[in-house]
């Protein structure tokens, strides 16, 4: 079972993020589950949220304690808590970032602000990078591009959908691999 744990913020749509990669594990033919956790509901708090992917029905409905991957929407958590905590030792971080970062972990980064940004994938003038950061999963092959692509449509309509299309293709495109870990 591939276990996928995503930190961001309330209002970044951490939710939303795992919800469309079950979707479109299913999509390609696999069982998937996904669900939030919360602490302080509000705009800006710490949110987690996680997906589950597997060939077999999948049972386990406890917090995801020792991930495969961890999708980190906002690094500025990587200096306030601990998102990278109980990642499997061949495990890899996934980070929204517009720099290399430079982890004890196999670590990819995308610069999904600039994406969505570019984009204009904004709303109350926060930058939506939870589908960006998706495209990158994509890449990893957690997922098809175009199971990715078809769970958007489910979801989303018209421009919407079209527009965070363009932003997975984007992301899977410009995804960088860390080659140096700090040890």
């Amino acid at each position: 079972m591939l276990e996928i744990r995503f930190h961001g913020r309330g209002g970044q749509g951490v939710v939303t993020a795992a919800n469309l990669l079950a979707i479109a594990a299913d999509l390609d033919g696999n069982w998937s589950s996904a669900f939030p956790f919360y602490g302080a509901e509000r705009r800006g708090a710490e949110i987690e949220s996680y997906c589950r992917i597997d060939s077999h029905p999948i049972r386990v409905t406890s917090p995801i304690e020792n991930p495969d991957i961890v999708v980190i929407l906002d690094p500025s958590l990587l200096k306030i808590s601990n998102p990278l905590r109980g990642l499997k030792d061949e495990g890899y971080a996934v980070i929204n970032s517009r720099s290399p970062v430079t982890l004890l972990y196999r670590t990819f980064v995308v610069n999904a602000t600039k994406i969505a940004l570019n984009l204009n994938l904004v709303k109350s003038g926060w930058p939506l990078v939870n589908i960006v950061m998706l495209g990158s999963l994509a890449r990893l092959k957690v997922v098809t591009l175009d199971s990715l692509k078809k769970a958007i449509e489910e979801v989303f309509e018209g421009k919407i959908a079209e527009v965070n299309k363009k932003a997975v293709e984007i992301a899977y495109e410009e995804l960088m691999e860390v080659s140096q870990v700090v040890t």
